[in-house]
């Protein structure tokens, strides 16, 4: 006989609000989440301080969980640095083609935080920053002579695709995606 351990209200909230927050956005009500989660309104603000420290949490948690993704993504590539980077593409384009992709969350969650002091930022900010050294090591391994620069470009390259993703499903986004990157990586090779 098994016996499943349902999580505590703290785990709870994070799923909920992973979940809601991805499909309705950082601004999803307080009470859809508490609903959502089972939990009484208590445990937001025993556990987070309130709904704001709630959306830092999931943004550190998404964020890590992603970052994993990224370098799980890159390492089932091989060692080559350029099949790496088109491998992230190629999987990004995948996801922005699923029918139940609502974007990026951590684009969405900056632009619906009006506030610039919001904790959340620094989050997308840090992982802004881990994604552009995962992508400038490559372009560094690739012998590009402006990795930084190409990191930079990498990373708009795939804000643009997850945007487009979302907004024109219609579109060919993963395969002009693509196309950019393989121009982004031919630029600084000698």
């Amino acid at each position: 006989m098994t016996t499943s351990v349902k999580p505590g209200p703290r785990e709870r909230l994070l799923l909920a609000a992973q979940e809601l927050t991805y499909s309705q956005g950082v601004g999803v009500g307080v009470d859809a989440l508490l609903k959502e989660a089972g939990v009484a309104r208590r445990s937001l603000y025993e556990h987070f301080g309130g709904k704001d420290g709630l959306i830092v949490e999931v943004l550190r948690r998404s964020t890590a969980e992603d970052a994993e993704r990224y370098r799980s993504t890159m390492d089932a590539a091989g060692d080559d640095p350029r099949a790496r980077l088109l491998a992230v593409v190629d999987r990004l384009g995948r996801i922005a083609a699923d029918p139940d992709f609502h974007g990026c969350r951590y684009l969405a969650a900056d632009l619906a935080l009006t506030d610039p002091e919001h904790p959340g930022h620094e989050i997308t900010r840090a992982y802004r920053l881990t994604l552009h050294g995962l992508f400038a090591d490559e372009f560094v391994a690739l012998g590009h002579a402006r990795p930084g620069f190409a990191a930079d470009q990498l990373l708009l390259l795939v804000d643009g695709l997850l945007a487009a993703g979302a907004t024109r499903p219609d579109g060919e986004p993963a395969a002009a995606a693509r196309d950019l990157a393989e121009h982004v990586i031919a630029a600084g090779l000698a």
